[in-house]
């Protein structure tokens, strides 16, 4: 042996010994196996004895002599590998050293080639052996005793011979200390990532027997599935077997999905990138399809696929507006992990992985499609059931909703991913339509909610109500659409239809109301300064009169109607006052004087022009806020409490020559 071996022994033999107490019991049976051959000890010598006796015989002696002197050379070196190997033998036992895998395999090496020696060289003495045997056969004046002696030992020797053989099949020793090895592989294989180079050095050595090294890429696959598996189960996946059919809303699963993409992302980034360069480390240097079958069997064996199967049931629920939100939210998460996705499952053998992610990627893209496309049909839809109240001209909830919406889908965030849905839905449908998707879609949105605006306005009774309600709506839009990404998206052009619109309503509703009162407060036939100032007096008293009990008509009547927000409810009231109040002003600033001459002074200038505009500020209000403000609701209580609670009231002096 090479001097490098007999030191490696010669430390096995130093670890034999540490280990005897552990190892008894093995040894009794790997000395019990091995009885057989030590009878090699006893009978070669004596065969040797035998061999020499006959050099004193004639031509059979001579020629028995002469294979005799062949065979001891191979015999003797046969007797000091077995040595070899029983020690080697006994250490193979005790299996591998946690952390010195290195020196278990060396042990393996070293046993293998003892074994391959002594089957070589038992060869050679069985060969010199068998010539022996048969010329003493021949020889009828042979000793019978010590033909029998050599006929065992070359049983003996032929035994020997396949002592390597026996070691490899179920219960020899190769095959026990590979199933050490095995053992070992799998306790290593739940340490990882620390030893990767141990377990590639290991299934490169099992790789020679190919059962062995389907079994290392079993015990690979079964532990390092159940450790991603863990690790996905930690993050509670149990509603991935939530039930979900298409009558559902998708409201009903929104917490849901938002928990879906940050365990798709963890999953992706954290667990299965892991046991990607995992699979590489250990079993790429035997083929990249190697690697990738072991990495595809632990992604489908973690339960990595229901959340992909979530996914796919989510774009089966009802078809509403929060859907294509939620859609919008899957496919940017999918859109975010699309370089890892063609990373870790670009192989053929992850397709089954890519036929489910595609599926659910055209599911999403042609789902979220649908419904945008859909969405000015599903406001027409709303025309008749959400009709407003003959009192209540805030803005609708529709309305409020769908701008809101629309507001939401041009954020950058939707904006840029429902414009890449599109584009790929074109591409796709072979759709050579212009680029304008999106700008068209919305405007379908915001006209037809226009349409459902005017229809409902036709069904209030009064139409100053109408027109009022309109008024505010449209100034609710033009304000927003001004103020948010809408405007910016759609353009100037199209806010100042809004604007036109907005001022339209608002002078037929003054046209309509409050703009009638100016009429009342009218300069004609009334001459101040004429020898007839009496009827002149009289004629402003009239009209004053006449103002009074038209706004108190009105003021009783809008006070019934309701604006919930709190900017247009404010503007309505400036639109009412800039309409009433300066003419009054200036009325009572000329005719003042003429009204309060003579009895009753109170009677025909009622209101100051504080008070006047007051009570128009008073208007619209929420009915809780009503009754914060006053105990009664009667309109005429309110009235009169204005009134009385002016302490003075503005005075103008008359107009003097």
């Amino acid at each position: 042996m090479a001097e490098s071996d007999v030191s490696k022994l010669l430390a096995a033999r130093q670890c034999l010994r540490k280990t005897l107490e552990k190892s008894k019991s093995l040894a009794v049976e790997i000395d019990e196996t091995g009885s057989r051959l030590q009878k090699i000890n006893e009978n070669i010598p004596l065969v040797s004895a035998e061999l020499k006796s006959t050099y004193s015989r004639k031509a059979t002696a001579s020629a028995v002599a002469q294979h005799a002197d062949q065979a001891f050379g191979p015999m003797s070196a046969v007797l000091k590998i077995y040595d070899s190997v029983q020690g080697i033998e006994r250490l193979l036992g005790l299996g591998p050293t946690k952390g010195d895998i290195v020196g278990y395999l060396s042990l393996i090496k070293q046993l293998e080639g003892g074994l391959k020696f002594l089957s070589d060289n038992c060869g050679l003495a069985v060969q010199w052996m068998e010539d022996i045997v048969k010329l003493l056969d021949e020889d009828v004046t042979a000793n019978n005793r010590y033909v029998l002696n050599l006929k065992k030992s070359l049983r003996i020797l032929t035994e020997l011979k396949s002592m390597e053989a026996r070691a490899l099949v179920s219960g020899g020793v190769l095959s026990d200390s590979f199933n050490k090895l095995e053992i070992e592989f799998r306790r290593m294989v739940k340490e990882l990532p620390a030893n990767s180079h141990e377990l590639q050095i290991i299934v490169e050595r099992l790789e020679t027997n190919n059962n062995r090294f389907e079994n290392c890429k079993t015990i690979y696959i079964d532990v390092r599935s159940s450790s991603s598996s863990s690790a996905l189960n930690a993050l509670d996946l149990s509603y991935l077997g939530i039930e979900i059919s298409e009558s559902d809303s998708v409201q009903k699963f929104e917490e849901y999905v938002g928990q879906w993409g940050i365990h798709m992302e963890f999953a992706i980034k954290q667990v299965l990138q892991t046991e990607f360069e995992l699979c590489k480390s250990v079993f790429e240097k035997f083929g990249s399809n190697v690697s990738q079958s072991c990495f595809a069997n632990i992604t489908e064996k973690s339960g990595f696929l229901g959340l992909l199967k979530f996914g796919c049931r989510i774009t089966e629920t009802k078809k509403d507006a929060i859907k294509l939100l939620k859609l919008l939210e899957i496919f940017e998460m999918l859109d975010k992990l699309r370089v890892d996705f063609n990373v870790l499952f670009g192989s053929k053998e992850c397709s089954e992985i890519q036929n489910l992610t595609r599926d659910l990627i055209k599911k999403v893209v042609y789902s979220a499609c649908e419904i945008f496309k859909e969405l000015s049909l599903q406001v027409e839809l709303q025309r008749s059931t959400m009709v407003p109240s003959s009192f209540d001209a805030s803005i609708p909830r529709l309305v409020t909703f769908v701008t809101s919406y629309c507001i939401m889908l041009l954020d950058d965030n939707y904006r840029l991913i429902l414009c890449q849905i599109l584009s790929i839905h074109q591409i796709w449908t072979q759709n050579k339509t212009h680029k304008g998707v999106l700008r068209e879609e919305l405007q379908k949105i915001v006209e037809t909610m226009e349409i459902n605006l005017e229809t409902w306005a036709k069904t209030l009774q009064e139409s100053s109500f109408s027109y009022f309600f309109l008024m505010n709506n449209y100034s609710y839009l033009h304000e927003l659409f001004q103020q948010s990404v809408i405007g910016d998206f759609m353009g100037e052009k199209w806010l100042t239809v809004y604007e036109k619109k907005m001022e339209i309503y608002t002078e037929e509703y003054l046209k309509q109301s409050w703009g009638k009162l100016a009429s009342i407060l009218s300069e004609k036939d009334l001459v101040l300064f004429s020898p007839g100032r009496s009827a002149t007096q009289d004629l402003v008293k009239k009209r004053l009169r006449e103002f009074n009990d038209k706004f108190e008509e009105m003021y009783k009547e809008h006070f019934e109607w309701i604006v919930s927000d709190h900017g247009l409810r404010e503007r309505a009231c400036q639109v009412i006052i800039q309409a009433v109040v300066p003419t009054y002003r200036w009325y009572l600033h000329n005719y003042r004087y003429l009204a309060e001459t003579g009895s009753s002074p109170g009677k025909y200038v009622k209101y100051s022009v504080t008070s006047l505009e007051a009570m128009l500020s008073s208007l619209f209000q929420p009915k809780m806020t009503r009754l914060r403000r006053t105990n009664s609701s009667r309109s005429s209580q309110l009235i009169g409490k204005l009134r009385n609670a002016v302490a003075s009231q503005f005075r103008v002096a008359p107009i003097t020559t």
